[in-house]
Formats: structure tokens, C-alpha cells, sequence
């Protein structure tokens, strides 16, 4: 029987390709990484005092690899469809990600899946599946949205200077699996549990400037987060929800609204909205500038429990607002020289006012690639696994970098000094776990949270050695010192 189905799939097989394909051309191509990293996994594990807060307790030597093959289908100018799988990651040594001794790990994954098409006699570009979904975004990364999910976008070419861009993304639906799952009645699977984002797009070229005005509207059932399983639950909840709520370790998730507030509205609204603009026209000069906006509608109102301290017995608790709303302005200055890309840059972002009844002044994100710098952020160039979702979200920085940098042929280098600082209100770390402040925030794709009285200093190094033309080996060399509050 076993036998029978195996000749029976491939004759199916077999007839669906041969029967369309004639036309086809098939392109293949495909990403091998291999990564050695030797880093602590605790930014903060001493106090200005060096008081050990965190103790190390990860690995601090990981071997990992990775491959991603893409195969596209293409029909014509007009119409293609492409898939890309990926291998990994996979650690070495480890049994569940496929790397333990035999290598049989069951890891393979879709990662993207979708089709081009442009309608005949309407220069309308249209992308329809699983593919990357990215907001205009200048000097510092995308701080609200770089990230695959499944949707719809398009693209309308105006003239040669002016363009139209919209896209439709469903990242969350039929998730939740009602309150039956838990005992409870009355409530059903998939209900109120999808969330969608619909963004408008103008990119304007002009000759050395390049201005994306951009606005995206979304909404979220209360549901919306509530995932069937744990593990469903952490990857789901892992980029939004912490950069959605206004206060991470707050408010404990409850089968009532996953923020752990209680709400009679079926569904709230979000917006944000962004400038990006780069100007490059006077050579050798190359200015970036950004602005974004976001506001998350409250859903209801929970407790937040004030942390009174050692010695204190009875927390102070008060009525807190799900709201959340906040700005961040980015920039970046460089001048090209021959030997390399000085430059200067940095940000400032709102902040949390320490008062939770008015909700968070944070701005909001879906999946943030913030790559101003190397370790904490995501600007390696290269290898991206250990870095961070960081949105800038009440933090400022300034610093220095000198990019591209080569003195010996297909080697180059990249070197950052950059000074992170808070704009949170130092009061507001009371109503939290105050551990979390003193987490690298990896899980919460959103950085460490960091008050007016924190900071780090981060400095990078980024070598890249071509060997071949497409064989990269890439060094980086990161530290970060640590100044966070003592307290």
C-alpha cells in the first residue's frame, strides 16, 4: 500500500508539471550561513557599584548554521511565483533543532510563499502570499514593521517621479481556541482573534532625494494573542505583543483580553505613521532623516501593582489604562571619503511619564529591525541571529561610526561608538517586574527597558572578508559598557 501511494503521488506530480511547465523557467538559489558566537548573554549583570544582578547562566559558545533555498517560477515579465524553505536554525549538538549526533532534526519550514502578477494593460505590480511586508524607513532601520507575514501588496508607478504603494497583512487569525479549551463556556474558537494592517505608501524620487511619506491602519480583536499552546503563544506574542501593551511584566495574560485587562470591545484600533527622507544630491554628503508616529487604542483598564520595596508589606496598587502612544526622530549624517563612510548619528524617542493611569507614552511596533548599531541592535551586515528586534522605544542615543572601511583589497570594516540612553521616567520601573529592566529584552523584541537614569556605550567592529564572490566571512566584535542605575 506504502508502495502504491509513493508511484501514485508522483505520477500526480509528474502530470501537474509537465503539462504547464513548457514555458516556465525555473531559477533556483539559496543562502548558506555558518555562525561561531562567543558573546554574554546578560547585558547587565553588575550595577555602576558591581552588585551582580543577573547571573550568567546561558551558554556562552554557540555553533549554528542555517539555509534558506528559493525557487521562483517564471511564467513572463508579467507573472512569477516563488517559495523559499529554510534549514535551521540549527545549533550544533543540539537534538531539537536537527544538530545532535545522526542530524535528523524534522526543522524544515516555509518561510515564504507567494506569487507576482501584473494584470494586462495596468502597470499595476501585485504580490500576493506570505512575503516580507517593510514600511519605508531611513537612518537607523524600520522601527514599526520589517517582517514576513501573509497579505496582499501592490504598487502603481504614477511617472517617473511619484509612485503609489498600499498592501493589506493578516498577521494573526483562528488562533484562539475559546474558552471551552479552558472549561469555560460561551465562548467559541477563532473568535474575535485576527488582526490586520492596511498601509498607504508614496514614494517620491527626485534627482538625489528621496522622500516615502507612508500611513498604516490597523485593528486587533481582544483575542487576538490568544494562541492554543504555550509555545504557539511565545511566537505569536513575541514580536507585537510587547510592543503593543503599554508595560511589560505588568499585566499577566487572562482569557478575558491578553493584555490582562478586562474589556467589553470586541476590537481596537491602531495607527502609526512615518516621514522617511534621504538626501544625497550633494555629493559626496548623504543626510537621512525619519519620523514615526504610532498609537495603540486602549482595550480596558487593569491594576498595576507600585513595587514599595524591601521592608514594605502592602503594595501600592492603582488603575491603569491599556493606551498607547508615542513619537521617535532618527538621523544620520555621512561623508564618503575613499578609504570609508564617516559619519554621525542618532535618535530620540518618547518616553513613559511614570504614570500608568494614562497609559504608556512609548511608541508602539509591530516587528521592529532597529540596525543603528551591531549587538544590541541589528546593523551587523551579516550574521543576525544574536541581535535584537529593537524599536528605539523610550530610549535616545548619539554616536559615531565609520563604515566600509578598506585598507586591504576585499576586506572591509565598519567601526561604531554609540551611547544609548533612556527617556522612561525612573518612577515607572516601580509598577513593573524590576527584573525585567535588567534583561538584554530579547524576548520582548523591544530592547531593555531604560529610564533617564540608564545608559550603555556600545562599540562595534564589523569585518567582512570576501574570499569569493559569493563566499563572505564576517567578524564582529561587539562590547557594551554597562552604566544602569543602581537602583
Amino acid at each position: 500500500m506504502k508502495r502504491l501511494f509513493t508511484l501514485l503521488l508522483a505520477g500526480l506530480l509528474w502530470g501537474a508539471l509537465a503539462a504547464p511547465a513548457g514555458a516556465v523557467d525555473f531559477r533556483i538559489k539559496g543562502q548558506w550561513w555558518m555562525g561561531f558566537t562567543l558573546w554574554d548573554t546578560q547585558f547587565t549583570r553588575e550595577t555602576r557599584k558591581g552588585d551582580i544582578r543577573n547571573k550568567t547562566t546561558d551558554d556562552r559558545f554557540d555553533a549554528t548554521q542555517r539555509i534558506r533555498l528559493q525557487l521562483e517560477a517564471v511564467a513572463s515579465e508579467a507573472l512569477s511565483a516563488t517559495v523559499q524553505f529554510q534549514w535551521g536554525g540549527t545549533v550544533w549538538g543540539q537534538a531539537r533543532s536537527g544538530g545532535a549526533l545522526g542530524a535528523d532534526g524534522t526543522i524544515t519550514k516555509v518561510r515564504q510563499a507567494y506569487l507576482d502578477f501584473t494584470p494586462p494593460d495596468l502597470p499595476l505590480k501585485t504580490r500576493m502570499g506570505i512575503h516580507f511586508l517593510t514600511l519605508p524607513n531611513a537612518a537607523g532601520g524600520p522601527a514599526v514593521l520589517d517582517e514576513r507575514m501573509a497579505g496582499i501588496s501592490t504598487s502603481f508607478e504614477l511617472n517617473e517621479h511619484a509612485g503609489i504603494t498600499a498592501f493589506w497583512g493578516r498577521p494573526f487569525n483562528d488562533n484562539y481556541p475559546g474558552r471551552e479549551a479552558h472549561g469555560m463556556a460561551n465562548y467559541h474558537a477563532d473568535y474575535l482573534d485576527n488582526m490586520d494592517l492596511f498601509a498607504l505608501i508614496l514614494p517620491l524620487n527626485f534627482d538625489g532625494l528621496a522622500v516615502s511619506p507612508w500611513a498604516m491602519y490597523g485593528f486587533q480583536g481582544r483575542n487576538a494573542f490568544r494562541a492554543a499552546s504555550a509555545d504557539d503563544q511565545y511566537w505569536m506574542a513575541g514580536s507585537p505583543i510587547y510592543t503593543l501593551r503599554p508595560y511589560p511584566a505588568t499585566m499577566p495574560g487572562n482569557m478575558d483580553y491578553p493584555y490582562g485587562a478586562s474589556t467589553n470591545k470586541a476590537w481596537g484600533s491602531m495607527f502609526w505613521a512615518g516621514l522617511p527622507v534621504i538626501w544625497s544630491c550633494l555629493d559626496p554628503w548623504n543626510v537621512e532623516f525619519d519620523f514615526n508616529y504610532g498609537l495603540v487604542e486602549p482595550m480596558g483598564r487593569y491594576t498595576a501593582t507600585k513595587y514599595a520595596g524591601p521592608g514594605h508589606d502592602i503594595p501600592e496598587e492603582r488603575r491603569a489604562s491599556t493606551r498607547r502612544e508615542g513619537w521617535l526622530v532618527k538621523a544620520l549624517v555621512e561623508y564618503k571619503l575613499d578609504w570609508g563612510v564617516p559619519g554621525v548619528l542618532g535618535w530620540y524617542a518618547s518616553g513613559d511619564d511614570g504614570n500608568p493611569k494614562n497609559g504608556s507614552e512609548r511608541m508602539p511596533s509591530v516587528v521592529p529591525w532597529g540596525n543603528f548599531t551591531s549587538f544590541m541592535g541589528d546593523g551587523n551586515l551579516g550574521w543576525k541571529w544574536q541581535d535584537l528586534n529593537v524599536s528605539y522605544a523610550g530610549t535616545w542615543g548619539a554616536g559615531i561610526q565609520v563604515r566600509d572601511m578598506s585598507f586591504i583589497s576585499d576586506l572591509t570594516h565598519t567601526f561604531r561608538a554609540v551611547w544609548w540612553g533612556g527617556t522612561n521616567s525612573p518612577s515607572m520601573v516601580k509598577y513593573m517586574d524590576t527584573a525585567y529592566a535588567w534583561e538584554n529584552g530579547s524576548d520582548g523584541f523591544n530592547g531593555p527597558y531604560m529610564t533617564t537614569n540608564d545608559g550603555f556605550l556600545e562599540f562595534n567592529l564589523v569585518n567582512i572578508y570576501r574570499m569569493y564572490e559569493n563566499f563572505d566571512i564576517n567578524l564582529e566584535l561587539g562590547y557594551i559598557a554597562n552604566f544602569m542605575d543602581n537602583d
